[in-house]
């Protein structure tokens, strides 16, 4: 049984409920797409923005701000082969500091929920698991 198989094809959930072992050998047992951003080195909303580009490999033409960060997602592709075409994302260590306030990572949490919906309606799966750092 795949961890995938509790949660809905769609959705934005805390890390720490989930074995990140288990979540990526899901991953890659469905054919599904693993994109992954450690963001334990960046404090501020700019530095998530370009270690999120770097880790998903986004355009060069990336705008580094949160509607060219909903753009690029949207414009990913899932493995054409796949028998269940889809996304897991994982977001470790958002930061938890001035530079980034609770209210910053909401937003941009929000992104990954709209992008979620997009992938709905696009009949994709769409799985972002995150963690803030400092907390489980």
């Amino acid at each position: 049984m795949s961890a995938f198989s509790n949660i809905p094809p769609q959705a934005v959930l805390p890390l720490g409920a989930y074995d990140l072992d288990e979540l990526q050998r899901s991953a890659r047992y469905a054919d599904q797409r693993l994109l992954v951003a450690d963001l334990g080195a960046v404090h501020d909303k700019s530095g998530v923005l370009r270690e999120l580009a770097s880790a998903f490999k986004l355009p060069s033409h990336f705008g580094g701000n949160l509607d060219a960060l909903y753009d690029c997602i949207t414009d990913l592709k899932p493995d054409g082969d796949a028998e269940q075409p889809g996304f897991a994302v994982i977001l470790q260590n958002l930061p938890a500091e001035p530079g980034f306030p609770a209210d910053e990572r909401d937003v941009l949490l929000d992104v990954f929920r709209d992008a979620a919906d997009f992938f709905f309606d696009h009949q994709t799966a769409f799985r972002v698991f995150y963690s803030v750092r400092g907390r489980i």
